[in-house]
């Protein structure tokens, strides 16, 4: 094999186990994350000041998510803290996700839609 085939495999390599790692990153059933909420654990909403105003989850952080690199960052300075994040389809508390985690954060999940926060929320608190 020539360097440069030899180079390309390595890459390649590399590629693939970057790849692996990000689509390996733990995804919460919602009995977890109901679980996790009982325990106390923060929601965060990163949909718009407008759109949380609008319709909201009791006890649950409005945070946009271009906001998420100031002042979220500044709130919860513990980055092993858990959070949950989520938005109006998941989305943006993917993106969200994604951007805490390369800042540092490592346990940040991202629980989707409004829709599945306020099942698993309304749940925990039915209880």
């Amino acid at each position: 094999m020539t360097k440069v085939s030899n180079k390309f495999i390595w890459l390649a390599l590399g590629l693939g186990v970057i790849a692996f790692a990000l689509r390996s990153r733990a995804e919460l059933s919602e009995a977890q994350a109901r679980a996790y909420v009982a325990q106390g654990v923060k929601v965060v909403d990163v949909r718009t000041a407008q759109e949380f105003a609008n319709s909201s989850i009791t006890n649950v952080i409005n945070i946009p998510l271009d906001e998420v690199k100031t002042t979220f960052v500044a709130r919860f300075t513990n980055k092993s803290e858990m959070i949950l994040l989520h938005c109006r389809t998941g989305r943006r508390s993917g993106i969200a996700e994604n951007e805490l985690r390369e800042l540092g954060y490592t346990n940040v999940f991202n629980i989707g839609s409004f829709e599945r926060a306020q099942s698993i929320i309304s749940a925990d608190e039915r209880k």
